[in-house]
């Protein structure tokens, strides 16, 4: 039993992940702190050389320039190199695939049965079973890669790329300029997919890149970078260009080189350019990758659901097939034969085709999204989406369009000023960072550009990037080399923490609390017309300072406001409306402030039930904050971590938590989620951490999602009560008939070969109809109704079986040794068009046929199986499977048996859905 819990948990982790997605896992799959160790000394040795190399050093090893490489040497380089991807991210192999296919606890115990019916010289009972292991395996091997190559179709559309500076090819014969000497050709910034990089190739970061290969660093500006998933350190570490100082020292690793940047990490904040040293496999994360072979995620509620439910089944297999055996042994004396019978009882117990099922609605449901451009990273996310009940969403480009327009450039008391228009253009303009929806607005009014003749009267000085601390980002530059201007624009309550001043036509006012009342009522009054307000502050400095930090944005003068129009898409208001019908609670997580965002609220018809600020997040306990989140629909001015907090208290509130960003902000709250969406737009790191990709802007996939996955876990949850009620059903019938019949009431080989008949017949249950009235509420997995309905309905079955056993026994008087072929004949029929018309008796709480029909293919399967099983014993395979020609009568009596038992299942699922209630 412990070896099957352990194969059965490795099979849950592990073969519901994508592998075209892996990269995630494999960091976090790495022990907390000290992973270096993992890497070889060799690689580790070869970072920290080129660390501590000058950086002409290193060009020139790696023949390169700051100019960068040309097309003509990357081409070259790539194919002596290889491709920028590592080893795990290409597809399996298909006997790779086959191997994994087959090797779950189920397939493998059928396995050692059908040795064991070979050992014990039942030939046609082990190729039976392993006709069982073949169909299992195969139909899951196939859908699989159905659904893989369907991912791997779509993985093509998601625009990961790099910024490169390459080089103009060089005419014939031209002798490449030495690295100090000025440059002969001109370079140019192109965006390359990642994959397409090469060592010495030069590239420029931003806030929100995923860092694309490993890395030395050319120059920075204020350079964050994010290494917890290689270092387990949770701050994010400062970069720089240079070779000295305590980073650089001997007995530092490679991970605590200051100047190096490694695959797999992402960009915090600040700007940078770098040379590509290493790619794909040669990479720090690509050596690591290649070592850890049991790379497996957090067993999420749908792992937990399906292991639960498939112990259930198992540790009922393990009681009852002793007990049969015993009971045969003592009651008909031939143990052997007896042995033989508990054999193929235990295998019609063992739920061999759950694995195929469950792949197969999770793969039928990964195809019908990808038609829709929805990239599923993760099959179970799938059952996710349809088990979620809150979606949390960022608000600016995920609800509103991703097209922000400039609507007002105002002055400190709302008159239109083209000088807060100009400053804030400069500031957009300089900055080095990840240019948001606000800067591209404004950058859009180009007649400014002319209007203040950049080229001839400013010259950048330098910058202070954006971070999520200060909400605010601020560039230095020089008018006419006459005096320093510090430009800084960012959240209103921030820039004013940082004014003294405020500026009033051509006079300059104090900021006091009577004038800060004035300036608050302005932006408030602009924040309630819908409009996202951003303020301008500036203050002169003597041309003398060239470095300038945080410590900067002091005693600043406000000058105005830039305010935005933020339009909801025309898919939100009726894409919330849909996931409200269908038991889908949405909240609204933002960075932005709470009068916006209620503003938005009302335009796309969401009921704001109050809204709660990120420093009052901070204020809470976590038992506060678990009611909080229950309680109210806005939570506005968060950071990054108060969305995570967010997430993971309604988490541990008992929700399945959706969550939908787009932004680098959005990055925590996405891997905290049962189900992260985000959307192709979106940055490097929040496609990184997201399950689920939309590729179209058109927020009404998400309703249709969610019916998929409802759809999903319905047709699962038909294969489970329906194995869960028969198998029951069927050991309480043998039960019976070995007490007090004087020999088996079925042979071992037709046992076998009515479970084969069964297990094709459910093939077709990923495709079957769901009715609507199912998929209306979220659906989670409750081993404790799978229990109750199987104790409800298994003895149904065993009712009609006992009627069957009673109609061969007295009517046809099948009631001694010598008749027993027509005995198990009779109730080999019964057994299996019983156990085939089961499923369209519990797939619907309505009346079946009549009320709802099953799929064509479903109903197609039906009947084929149910015409074999007649077939037979009917036909000339009779004597080969030691059955016989049931008498005409019989069949009459077989109809009424079916009709009676429809009829019967028919009012217990009425009787039980008063009680309990049916998903």
């Amino acid at each position: 039993m412990i070896i099957f819990s352990q194969l059965f948990g490795r099979f849950l982790a592990a073969r519901h992940t994508s592998h075209l997605f892996r990269r995630r896992v494999i960091l976090e799959s790495l022990p907390k702190g000290g992973r270096s160790g993992q890497v070889s000394d060799q690689l580790t040795q070869q970072l920290t050389a080129q660390a501590r190399t000058d950086l002409p050093g290193v060009l020139a090893q790696l023949g390169t320039t700051r100019q960068g490489l040309s097309d003509t040497e990357a081409d070259a380089i790539r194919q002596r190199v290889g491709p920028n991807e590592v080893e795990h991210e290409k597809p399996m192999s298909w006997p790779h695939h086959l191997w994994l296919s087959y090797n779950n606890p189920f397939n493998l115990l059928l396995t050692v049965l059908a040795v064991v019916s070979y050992l014990t010289h039942d030939l046609k009972g082990a190729i039976v079973i392993a006709s069982m292991v073949a169909l299992s395996t195969l139909l899951r091997l196939v859908q699989e890669r159905r659904s893989n190559r369907a991912a791997l179709a779509l993985k093509e559309l998601v625009s990961n790329t790099a910024t490169v500076i390459r080089r103009v090819e060089q005419a014939a014969g031209e002798i490449r300029p030495p690295e100090n000497a000025p440059a002969m050709q001109p370079a140019g910034q192109i965006e390359l997919p990642i994959k397409q990089l090469v060592p010495g190739d030069i590239v420029l970061l931003s806030a929100g890149d995923m860092i694309p290969a490993d890395c030395r660093v050319m120059t920075a500006k204020d350079l964050f970078v994010s290494q917890s998933a290689m270092t387990g350190e949770s701050l994010p570490v400062e970069k720089f260009p240079d070779t000295q100082g305590q980073a650089q020292t001997q007995a530092a690793g490679a991970l605590e080189m200051a100047n190096l940047v490694f695959m797999g990490t992402n960009v915090v904040s600040g700007s940078a350019s770098a040379v590509v040293l290493a790619t794909g496999n040669h990479t720090y994360f690509g050596t690591l990758a290649t070592r850890v072979t049991a790379a497996t995620r957090e067993v999420n509620a749908f792992q937990v659901g399906v292991n639960k439910v498939s112990w259930l089944l198992i540790r009922f297999a393990f009681v009852m097939v002793p007990i049969v055996f015993l009971i045969n042994g003592l009651t008909k004396g031939d143990w052997p034969e007896a042995f033989l019978f508990a054999l193929s009882v235990a295998v019609g117990l063992t739920p061999e085709m759950l694995p195929m099922i469950v792949t197969s609605t999770l793969a039928k449901g990964a195809v019908i999204l990808s038609r829709k451009k929805v990239i599923v990273k993760r099959l179970d996310a799938i059952q996710n989406f349809g088990a979620m009940d809150v979606l949390c969403t960022d608000k600016t480009g995920t609800l509103t369009q991703d097209k922000i327009a400039l609507a007002r450039h105002t002055d400190v008391f709302g008159r239109e000023s083209e000088e807060v228009l100009g400053f804030a253009y400069l500031n957009s303009y300089y900055q080095t960072g990840l240019k948001n929806l606000l800067d591209r607005a404004v950058l859009e009014h180009v007649e400014v550009q002319t209007e203040l003749q950049l080229a001839e009267n400013y010259t950048k000085i330098d910058e202070i990037p954006f971070d999520f601390e200060r909400r605010r980002m601020s560039v230095v530059v020089s008018e006419r080399a006459h005096h320093h201007e510090l430009i800084c624009k960012g959240a209103v309550e921030e820039i004013l923490a940082a004014c003294t001043q405020v500026r009033d036509g051509d006079k300059t006012l104090q900021l006091d609390a009577a004038m800060l009342e004035r300036v608050q009522h302005v932006t408030r009054a602009l924040n309630e017309d819908g409009l996202r307000v951003v303020a301008v502050a500036m203050k002169e400095i003597p041309p003398s300072q060239n470095v300038y930090s945080v410590a900067d944005e002091a005693d600043l003068t406000l000058i105005g406001y830039i305010a935005f129009l933020d339009p909801p898409k025309e898919s939100t208001a009726p894409a919330l409306k849909a996931l409200a019908a269908n038991g889908v609670t949405v909240k609204v997580l933002t960075g932005d402030n709470e009068l916006v965002t209620a503003e938005v609220c009302r335009q796309v018809g969401l009921v704001a039930q109050g809204a709660v600020l990120g420093p009052q997040i901070d204020a809470m306990d976590d038992k506060a904050l678990a009611l909080a989140v229950e309680q109210h629909t806005i939570f506005a001015k968060l950071s990054p971590l108060n969305k995570e907090r967010i997430v993971r208290m309604l988490r541990s509130n008992g929700h399945v938590v959706g969550f939908m960003g787009d932004g680098i902000n959005d990055a925590p709250a996405l891997r905290a989620a049962d189900i992260g969406i985000s959307v192709d737009s979106a940055v490097d790191i929040a496609k990184e951490a997201a399950d689920i990709i939309l590729l179209e802007r058109s927020l009404m996939v998400l309703e249709e999602g969610v019916i998929e996955g409802r759809k999903t876990f319905s047709n699962m949850l038909k294969y489970i009560r329906m194995t869960a009620s028969s198998n029951f059903g069927n050991v309480f019938s043998v039960l019976v008939a070995s007490v007090f019949l004087p020999f088996l009431p079925m042979l071992p080989l037709q046992l076998l070969v009515q479970n084969l008949l069964y297990d094709v017949s459910q093939i077709a249950i990923p495709f079957d109809n769901v009715d609507a009235e199912l998929v209306t509420q979220p659906l989670k997995w409750n081993p404790d109704d799978i229990s109750r309905f199987m104790v409800y309905f298994g003895p149904l079955s065993s009712i009609f079986d006992i009627t069957t056993f009673a109609v061969m026994w007295y009517v046809f008087k099948a009631n001694s040794p010598e008749h027993q072929t027509l005995f198990q004949s009779g109730w080999f029929v019964v057994g299996l068009l019983t156990q085939t018309l089961i499923v369209h008796m519990i797939r619907t709480p309505k009346i079946p046929f009549i009320e709802s029909r099953a799929a064509a293919p479903l109903l197609g399967m039906t009947l084929l199986i149910m015409a074999i099983g007649i077939f037979l014993p009917m036909g000339p395979l009779a004597d080969y499977f030691k059955l016989q020609a049931l008498p005409l009568p019989y069949f009459g009596w077989l109809a009424a048996i079916l009709l009676s038992y429809a009829l019967l299942t028919t009012l217990m699922k009425r009787h039980y859905i008063r009680r309990f209630g049916w998903q």
